[in-house]
């Protein structure tokens, strides 16, 4: 698809004023104070490219790039501007006249093919387990790894030794009268890094009613492709996951990453496939797309046994930016946090500012991603919380490095993994 024919390009561009609205809710502009990190400096940016002002070239990505995808601009922004939305046309622009054969390895052979993606995991747990990752710190040779990797390779400390595939089956009954039958997304980072969580997914839906279908040929939501200048990727993986999931004849199509839902929304999918013969097909699979949250509070109306916790514990609660910004879902994993008996809820003072993870942010950008994490970090100490809740698997890996970065003795967990344990059961087995 032609960058300059891409809707938000096309027709949004002329829309900014230059109001500055989004630089004051702007994670990376709070941090750098420089007009080119601003988000109305992108959308400068991508309309000097598209008039062929500046050349797509590596300097121009990079400038484009320190950025979050938070989407905080986007939903502030007065003209109702999708910048995220322009900043991904335009990274996908400069990277097609500038490919990399790193970014071809990484996006289109390993995140597209699921079985190479657990091989690499399993090699990252080999390596904490043997005591390899440590010495590779205490050595140096972390420091040959190209750009932030170096760093960044420290949040990945407690890669698990089994994936959530590999513990699950295909389909699941309902327990007791059957009201729905679900597709379960199972995305990446909940498969590889947080298989629990997937685990009291399934285990919740299934004590509520719900016949829950995890198709095995689902592939990457295409989310960290669209954030690394890689549109066509992400279209070929969507078109993939619509075909597979509109197979069955699913009431929902339910994940528990923020991420995901986001990626399988509507919005996206017209983003992405606009235009496309595939439109409707995606229209019909993203209209059941639905957040867990979401799920549990709007349709199934989750009654959370009375016994719950034996003792009261205080959680606070994070906001995922493709959750809330995104998707607009705030209050639900909230309500679901009070329904829990013994689960005291505690607001944090910025709960809907960015971690500063955002997937691979964290990767590319560690010591700025540091910045914005450390402020977050101090809102959540401040609240005492012995639990910090979130509904993403990218903040829930960044947030724990936060409770190491800053010794803060404070577990981090998914909602659907505290309501799972209040059952006062055993979380579900193979």
């Amino acid at each position: 698809m032609d960058f300059r024919n891409i809707p938000p390009v096309k027709e949004q561009i002329m829309k900014c004023v230059r109001c500055g609205k989004c630089r004051s809710v702007c994670p990376v502009f709070a941090e750098i104070r420089n007009e080119t990190a601003a988000p109305r400096g992108h959308v400068f940016m991508v309309q000097m490219l598209r008039d062929g002002v500046v050349e797509p070239n590596n300097e121009i990505y990079e400038r484009l790039a320190n950025c979050l995808m938070c989407e905080t601009c986007s939903i502030n922004c007065p003209s109702g501007i999708d910048i995220h939305e322009l900043n991904a046309a335009a990274r996908s622009y400069i990277y097609e006249n500038n490919p990399s054969l790193g970014k071809e390895l990484i996006f289109d052979t390993l995140w597209t093919k699921p079985g190479l993606l657990k091989t690499s995991t399993k090699l990252m747990w080999g390596a904490q387990k043997t005591g390899l990752q440590p010495l590779a710190r205490r050595t140096g040779l972390t420091r040959l790894l190209p750009g932030d990797l170096g760093k960044a390779e420290q949040i990945l400390s407690s890669v698990p030794a089994r994936s959530a595939r590999s513990q699950l089956k295909n389909k699941y009954k309902a327990q007791g009268e059957k009201k729905y039958t679900v597709g379960y997304f199972l995305g990446c980072g909940t498969d590889l890094l947080n298989p629990g969580v997937a685990l009291a997914t399934v285990d919740v839906l299934t004590r509520n009613g719900c016949e829950v279908i995890i198709p095995p040929e689902t592939k990457c939501c295409g989310l960290p492709h669209i954030a690394n200048g890689k549109l066509e990727t992400a279209r070929l993986l969507a078109i993939h996951n619509i075909k597979i999931f509109n197979m069955y004849d699913f009431d929902y199509i339910i994940t528990d990453c923020a991420s995901c839902s986001s990626a399988l929304s509507r919005k996206n999918m017209e983003f992405l496939l606009g235009g496309l013969k595939i439109e409707d097909e995606a229209k019909l699979f993203a209209d059941k797309v639905m957040d867990l949250t979401k799920f549990l509070i709007e349709i199934i109306d989750i009654k959370i046994p009375e016994n719950g916790y034996n003792e009261k514990i205080k959680v606070t609660y994070h906001d995922p930016c493709h959750l809330a910004n995104a998707q607009g879902i705030k209050s639900e994993p909230r309500e679901l946090l009070k329904r829990i008996p013994g689960v005291t809820l505690i607001e944090m003072s910025d709960a809907n500012r960015c971690c500063g993870g955002s997937g691979t942010y964290v990767l590319t950008h560690y010591d700025l991603s540091m910045k914005i994490l450390d402020k977050k970090m101090d809102s959540i100490m401040e609240t005492g919380a012995e639990k910090i809740a979130t509904c993403c698997p990218s903040c829930i890996m960044q947030l724990k490095h936060g409770t190491k970065r800053h010794n803060y003795k404070s577990e981090v967990v998914h909602p659907i993994e505290l309501i799972s344990q209040a059952y006062n059961k055993p979380i579900l087995k193979k």
